[in-house]
């Protein structure tokens, strides 16, 4: 399949925990390019070297498995493979050095036909309507944009917002049918995108301005992916492809 290489997905795997990639998430991102890190976190005793050398033949085996599935599917991949102490640092060090647009933290995802896009500033929308519409390409994934506002004076700039990043999937070629909008008003940004995203099968989120990347990469994403059953895809702003953060694991390309 040839396909435009202006974005990429970073896909984490814990490869030695038998985790696995849905079908679901192969088949909805055949048309992006996508790489494919198998990692192992591992205690702060052990250098990563040291276990490399014990787990790296099995690793580097069953990383190859995953992306022959990729790659059946007509998918664009290439992969990495890590021992790590601290697997977020290393999942954003490797999307940096990669150039990859986005992260996504796996889920179950028996079904994938509706995609909540939670927008929290305008600082990203264009660059999340480009991405998505790159995802969507091939796929009949309905999404529905997202916006929560912290009290009632502000639902008409959310609303506003919404019908600009609907705008900007418009002339990315998504067709408008397939979008739908939602403005809340809560005062839990977290708890509203979760109720949310339990009647969706995929949950977007785009990172906000970060003084500390990292920082805000735990604090909001990392909650969302383990208190929603739903994937989640984390997409990283263009002013981030500047920052550099040291790695915790040594990284080694697998293909």
């Amino acid at each position: 399949m040839s396909v435009p290489r202006d974005h990429r997905v970073l896909i984490p795997v814990d490869v030695l925990e038998g985790q696995s990639v849905p079908r679901t998430i192969v088949d909805a991102f055949a048309s992006i390019p996508i790489v494919l890190l198998g990692y192992r976190e591992i205690p702060d005793q052990t250098v990563p070297d040291q276990a490399r050398e014990q787990f790296g033949d099995r690793a580097r085996a069953d990383l190859e498995e995953l992306r022959t599935v990729f790659e059946d599917a007509g998918c664009d991949v290439t992969s990495r493979l890590a021992f790590t102490h601290d697997r977020l640092e290393t999942f954003e060090s490797v999307a940096v050095s990669d150039s990859c647009d986005a992260i996504l933290l796996l889920n179950p995802a028996p079904v994938l036909e509706t995609v909540l896009v939670a927008i929290r500033s305008d600082v990203n929308v264009e660059y999340i309507a480009r991405l998505l519409a790159t995802v969507l390409a091939g796929t009949e994934l309905e999404l529905t944009l997202f916006h929560v506002a912290s009290d009632e004076s502000k639902r008409d700039a959310g609303t506003e917002l919404l019908e600009a990043a609907r705008s900007e999937l418009v002339a990315a070629g998504v067709d408008r049918d397939r979008i739908d909008s939602r403005v809340v008003v809560d005062g839990a940004p977290t708890a509203a995108i979760l109720e949310a995203a339990a009647d969706h099968d995929l949950l977007v989120a785009g990172e906000s301005r970060p003084s500390i990347r990292r920082f805000v990469f735990r604090d909001r994403a990392e909650r969302l992916a383990r208190r929603t059953v739903d994937p989640v895809l984390v997409i990283r702003g263009e002013y981030l492809e500047s920052a550099s953060d040291g790695e915790s694991g040594n990284s080694e390309p697998d293909g």
